[in-house]
């Protein structure tokens, strides 16, 4: 991309205020937080319920970004950039990716449906790129942000495009269907993913086939009620198992070792492939496939060569734990310059060290000339400050001197047997290769050892989680997250990461050694220890942590060591019992503590703060009221007495949405982050956060008598499959969720947990449910969730969450 502004804002209808009409843009972004913003960016400041882009304007200009689309100009910005003004920065967006998208005319293949599109994507991707240079959607970017930034990546050597599309209610898809502008569709599975947005199924594959309305031919399995909405014009290219007057009729199916043959007939020529899944959604999948080849007139051995080498689909860019104190970024099967970027952007929100490595295959794909593409993806390496790059492949290691610090390998088994020598340690690592250069051997090598059983942490959901309740401030309030009990069992030092990334504004642990911990990480935030013992202020004062002071012989403690010290206006948070009576100054002591502060200089009162004892059970609101109305009578007083404006604080996650007028200057968002609120209502807006994963170890059949783990608690009744599953109390699993009690999810399907739970397995009924050795195994996440389980427990998530044991691995993805 290389445009003129003075060209762009007649395309956006934009009011132009600036001084550089000239000024040229070769990228555009809605990011502010990513270091790849410059002089060239083009920036669409984005307004939600949750964020405005517009409050960091400022901020960007600072760090050199000339150019923006705004809907109004920040105050004091005015002579200092170029702004495009709108009216909506987001329809702007959408617009100019419609007018870059007009500039090309190759062929595009655009895909929605409830189930299935990205993997579809990603397999065209793999079936026909020997063949064209492709564009595509990175990873799922699907939405109405994300299409346009998809389609903005398009450059001139690109001969072919596959977007996919996804909406999630009516009045979407024809914005993304100016987009995108498919000259082939695609329709996947329809399913009830998403159903919430629609009156029914019919209204749903109606708004769905709108991506299609201009569209020359569509792929779809035959179903009559996606015939009656498929625009007039448009030629249907069918398949079914059922119909044999489609254009592609799949009418046998084989179950082969590890796979599955099909056979179909075409043009009356019965032919056959392989793929190497059984499962019926990965049949689907790539029948799709082969529609699309067919479409494109492949010869069968191609097609059969081609179908044999498919492959599960990773969509999520994860981060594990690494030997010698290394954190991995795992992006291992996947190579392009698009999804290059996003995850530099992920490994800078995600870095726990000042140094980071990359270690990168050939990039494949880009549609641009070699010394073009890696002179770029070197620029890229220089914004994200990257201290280490390690190539692997024969065209990266050509274009070694466009890297510092670069060492190159031609392959993988080459670096592999290179790997002693490279001395990984306190680093965050990238790794990013194409599929061929089979970078999990470099993953495993790197990844510290744990056992099967693993708590994955969806960031995706934290972020949205965070915004649901960003959106019920007001404005100017502030926000302190707590991140006590190592993030709520989800892991502290990585959702602080993500949390200083989304720049709140501070930090909430129980104790000192949690606040050290998040320090010695590198997070930069504000942190509030709000349970310190009195043994900790050295420590605490030595780590620029904040305590909370909650008594006079703690005031006085911490006092005595701030004057040894010589500590000046050292931030404290004065915690008042409003009617909790765990920790706090009482009312009838204020006057002694207003006299203790009166004139001291060593320390400053930064915030006063109280608990709420009944946030989240409304028929206590009058007791809840009346300890609002107590803080606000004495910290007022306070205030008054000492002459200070400190912030104040007393909402919890249920405070913030059942007590909104008490926000005073901050709340403080706990389990309502991690996905779990008290108000059935409210729990259908949160995103499930964690999800606990183990495997079958084992599978046996029990007799008709025989029994099953200690106690022989669990005795047949009829010949039983029983799985072994590597997980117990250990892992922080509660034994009375045994027994018949609880379950876990295997296939999608309940398997009863029979007997007692073992310490460090527990068996499972899998006599109705077809899976083997090796299968995944959910303990709990979207079924059973962790409310579901407290529920049956007599107990709160908090202690279901808090339980996982620390052997437990930790796996965070987007």
């Amino acid at each position: 991309m290389s445009l003129l502004i003075k060209n762009i804002f007649p395309i956006l209808g934009a009011q132009y205020v600036g001084n550089d009409p000239e000024a040229i843009i070769d990228t555009v972004s809605i990011d502010s937080r990513s270091l790849q913003n410059g002089a060239h960016t083009l920036f669409f400041a984005l307004a939600g319920p949750n964020n405005d882009a517009h409050f960091f304007v400022k901020d960007l200009i600072a760090n050199g970004v000339c150019n923006f689309v705004v809907s109004h100009i920040p105050e004091g910005c005015a002579d200092q950039a170029n702004f495009l003004v709108v009216e909506d920065t987001l329809h702007a967006l959408q617009q100019f990716a419609a007018y870059y998208r007009s500039l090309f005319n190759f062929p595009v293949i655009g895909l929605t449906g409830s189930n299935g599109k990205t993997i579809v994507k990603e397999w065209l991707n793999f079936l026909l790129s020997p063949d064209f240079n492709v564009i595509r959607s990175p990873k799922s970017y699907n939405s109405q942000v994300g299409v346009p930034l998809s389609v903005i990546a398009i450059n001139e050597k690109h001969n072919l495009g596959l977007f996919e599309a996804g909406i999630s209610t009516i009045a979407e898809m024809e914005k993304l269907e100016k987009i995108i502008r498919p000259s082939i569709g695609i329709l996947t599975n329809i399913g009830s993913s998403h159903d919430e947005g629609f009156v029914n199924l019919e209204e749903k594959i109606k708004e769905k086939l709108l991506l299609f309305k201009h569209t020359p031919v569509l792929i779809y399995q035959k179903n009559d009620l996606v015939d009656k909405y498929v625009a007039p014009g448009t030629k249907a290219f069918t398949w079914s198992f059922v119909d044999e007057t489609v254009d592609v009729f799949v009418f046998k199916k084989e179950v082969a070792n590890q796979g599955s043959k099909l056979y179909y007939k075409y043009k009356g020529n019965s032919q056959e492939f392989t793929i190497p899944f059984q499962d019926q959604a990965s049949l689907e999948n790539a029948i799709s496939c082969l529609m699309a080849m067919l479409y494109f007139e492949y010869d069968t051995a191609t097609i059969q060569s081609r179908m044999a080498l498919l492959f599960p689909v990773e969509m999520r860019l994860k981060v594990k734990n690494g030997i010698n104190n290394c954190t991995l970024i795992d992006d291992s099967y996947s190579s392009d310059f698009q999804s290059l970027k996003i995850a530099l952007d992920f490994l800078e929100s995600q870095k726990q060290y000042q140094k980071k490595t990359v270690i990168l295959s050939d990039i494949f794909q880009s549609g641009l000339s070699n010394e073009e593409l890696y002179s770029k993806v070197s620029k890229l390496i220089v914004s994200n400050n990257i201290n280490r790059v390690i190539g692997i492949g024969k065209t990266i290691s050509a274009f070694k001197e466009q890297f510092t610090n670069c060492i190159t390998f031609e392959d993988t088994a080459q670096f592999i047997s290179s790997f002693e020598s490279l001395d990984f340690a306190n680093e965050t690592i990238l790794i990013k290769g194409a599929r061929s250069f089979q970078f999990e051997e470099i993953v495993y090598l790197l990844e510290e050892k744990t056992h099967e059983t693993v708590l994955e942490i969806n960031l995706n959901a934290i972020s949205y989680n965070l915004n649901f309740f960003k959106s019920k401030l007001k404005p100017n309030v502030k926000l302190m997250v707590m991140v006590k009990a190592f993030g709520y069992g989800s892991g502290g030092l990585e959702i602080a990461k993500l949390l200083e990334h989304h720049k709140i504004d501070y930090l909430g642990v129980a104790f000192a050694d949690e606040g050290i911990s998040l320090k010695n990480g590198g997070i930069q935030l504000p942190i509030m220890v709000l349970n310190p013992e009195n043994t900790s202020f050295s420590a605490i004062i030595q780590h620029q942590l904040e305590p909370e002071i909650y008594s006079l012989k703690g005031l006085h403690a911490f006092l005595k060591i701030a004057k040894q010290k010589n500590l000046k206006h050292f931030p404290i948070h004065i915690k008042l019992d409003t009617g909790m009576h765990r920790l706090g100054f009482e009312e009838n002591v204020i006057d002694e503590l207003i006299a203790a502060l009166k004139g001291e200089e060593a320390v400053e009162v930064r915030s006063i703060l109280s608990h709420m004892a009944t946030s989240d059970d409304l028929k206590h609101y009058d007791f809840a009221v009346s300890q609002i109305e107590l803080f606000d009578k004495v910290s007022s007083k306070i205030m008054k007495e000492l002459a200070i404006t400190p912030i104040r604080h007393i909402l919890n996650t249920s405070g913030i949405s059942n007590f909104p007028d008490f926000q005073f200057d901050m709340v403080r968002l706990g389990i309502g982050l991690y996905g779990v609120s008290n108000d059935a209502a409210e729990q259908k807006y949160l995103e499930n956060v964690g999800t606990l994963k183990s495997v079958i170890s084992q599978i046996r059949t029990v007799p008709v008598g025989q029994s099953v783990g200690y106690g022989r608690r669990f005795v047949a009744q009829r010949p039983t499959t029983v799985a072994t599953i590597p997980i117990g109390y250990a892992d922080g699993v509660s034994r009375a969720w045994g027994n018949g009690v609880g379950f876990v999810t295997i296939k999608d399907k309940k398997a009863s947990i029979l007997g007692s739970i073992c310490m460090d397995m527990m068996m499972v009924d899998v006599t109705e449910i077809d899976c083997t050795e090796g299968d995944a195994v959910v303990v709990f996440g979207e079924s059973p969730t962790v409310s579901e389980i407290a529920h049956k427990l007599h107990t709160i998530p908090y202690e279901i969450l808090t339980s996982i044991s620390q052997r437990v691995k930790r796996v965070f993805y987007r």
